[in-house]
């Protein structure tokens, strides 16, 4: 994986959820719920975790995908999948 900041995860999901459920890339905040605050269904969230990992070049499993409520969380899962790689920037 390339250098990736969590500004650029951020933005990257912004857009993706704006692509899938047509939300505003500027509405998806670290502190967003995406089932409360985005209203966003869980075949939808299956296509946004296919299109992260696509995007940022990490897996999420099922089983993980289901702790992963906020957009936070996301960020925090890319990141940390991301630690052990060389050259990225926490």
């Amino acid at each position: 994986m390339a250098d990736v900041t969590e500004q650029e995860i951020l933005n990257g999901l912004g857009e993706i959820v704006e692509e899938i459920v047509g939300i505003p890339a500027g509405e998806v905040t670290p502190e967003k719920n995406f089932i409360d605050d985005l209203d966003i269904d869980s075949l939808s969230m299956v296509e946004i975790a296919v299109a992260a990992q696509d995007r940022f070049g990490v897996e999420i499993p099922d089983d993980e995908l289901r702790n992963l409520k906020t957009v936070k969380d996301v960020i925090g899962f890319v990141q940390g999948l991301a630690v052990d790689a060389p050259g990225v920037k926490k």
